[in-house]
């Protein structure tokens, strides 16, 4: 990718004043992106360790937590984050090679996957609070089965607070990721991707590989758990 971005200012672009060359302003907007996705794994960091250490206290009230998830419904999701993964490489892929019809097909699936992963986000939530199992001091289970093993379990809000927290934070940056594949596509409908000019591309589908890679690690922590 490395040989063919270095080319970005031999195809027409104009870059900012402030850079040097296209070139520059590529590597600069690379080096950026980068920097930022290390503190949002930081950030996603915290909350990893967090969780591995009250598991590793209270494993089998995790356990408990886990039966309330739906491991289909994680796994679908899964699926969806992972293709999504591969039609946002082909977006840059195909605009590194001109191809703006398939720049655009590829954008719309990936914004797609983004519209069914929060569908399923919006089902699997909702059923969570009609049986009142909410985070931290809401937790106010009213379903026979939740308030077994919340009697059995009095912390058991902790398990949901990790869930709510972890899959909320991500699910945030879903809604980002998808905001910025619309701003491309409205670009990309102008033209303005191709062989010298898809930086944005690029940087927004390392945020989006990101976030991919994120549900890859909470599916197992949160739905396989025990």
């Amino acid at each position: 990718m490395s040989t063919v971005s270095s080319s970005q200012h031999n195809n027409g672009h104009h870059h900012a004043h402030h850079f040097e060359s296209a070139e520059a302003e590529y590597h600069a907007s690379k080096f950026g992106t980068w920097t930022f996705l290390v503190t949002e794994i930081l950030m996603f960091g915290g909350l990893f360790v967090g969780y591995i250490l009250y598991h590793e206290r209270y494993p089998q009230m995790f356990h408990a937590g886990s039966t309330f998830l739906d491991w289909r419904l994680g796994a679908l999701n899964t699926v969806v984050l992972l293709f999504s993964s591969l039609t946002m490489a082909l977006s840059i892929y195909y605009a590194q090679m001109n191809d703006k019809r398939k720049v655009l097909i590829n954008l719309y699936i990936t914004l797609a996957c983004g519209f069914v992963f929060m569908i399923v986000k919006a089902f699997e939530y909702t059923s969570k609070f009609s049986h009142g199992l909410f985070p931290g001091k809401y937790f106010n289970p009213h379903e026979p089965h939740a308030i077994q093993l919340h009697q059995q379990f009095p912390d058991l809000a902790q398990y949901f607070s990790f869930y709510f927290t972890m899959t909320g934070l991500h699910g945030s940056h879903v809604l980002v990721g998808m905001g910025l594949i619309g701003w491309l596509i409205y670009r990309a409908h102008k033209g303005e991707f191709h062989s010298g000019y898809y930086t944005p591309v690029e940087c927004v589908g390392l945020f989006w590989h990101l976030v991919d890679l994120i549900w890859i690690y909470l599916f197992p922590l949160l739905y396989l758990v025990g």
